[in-house]
């Protein structure tokens, strides 16, 4: 990979992270019900944890294995929230998306229009051929974007992660390149 891919869709800008947005990031991932439902994010949120986060965003890109980027309003230019392809495996041809929205952005469709152009890029320009997610089961609305994309329900893992000392059930989706409609059409 080479210059960072910059993507834009009808309302939003998927493009990198500068150290610029670690104090919205901190602002916005650092709200209890963000930081309860995925897997990375601390509550409280220290300081410095957005910049030291924002920092190995580089590294990841360049080595392949990673590439996040801030969700940004188009008529505004407002961070709304981060979106990841993680675990990238040229050799298996897959990826992890991953995905978070600030709590006042939520019910708008900002993070399925911004997952569903991550997965056009992870089919056309990394060629891949399967991109899968995970939930909390006590998340459904993550599940609803997942299923908005046109992923499939493969199964539920019981206490497969331990989050905040407690094991958490998941649910893992997945979509195939062939099975992939850009336009949401599902």
């Amino acid at each position: 990979m080479n210059d960072f891919p910059v993507l834009t869709s009808t309302r939003i800008r998927l493009r990198e992270f500068s150290l610029f947005d670690a104090t919205v990031v901190q602002q916005l991932a650092g709200d209890f019900r963000i930081a309860d439902t995925t897997l990375a994010i601390p509550h409280p949120y220290p300081d410095g944890t957005a910049e030291a986060w924002i920092s190995t965003h580089e590294s990841e890109f360049a080595m392949g294995t990673a590439i996040h980027w801030a969700i940004e309003r188009l008529s505004d230019t407002r961070f709304l929230g981060a979106v990841s392809l993680v675990n990238i495996s040229p050799e298996s041809e897959k990826a992890e998306i991953g995905y978070w929205i600030g709590v006042p952005y939520w019910g708008q469709g900002y993070c399925t229009e911004a997952a569903r152009a991550v997965l056009a890029y992870a089919f056309d320009e990394l060629q891949l051929n399967r991109v899968y997610a995970y939930h909390f089961l006590r998340n459904p609305a993550s599940g609803r974007v997942m299923q908005k994309l046109g992923m499939k329900k493969e199964g539920e893992l019981r206490q497969h992660f331990k989050h905040w000392d407690v094991f958490e059930d998941v649910a893992i989706y997945g979509i195939l390149r062939s099975e992939f409609l850009p336009q949401g059409d599902h």
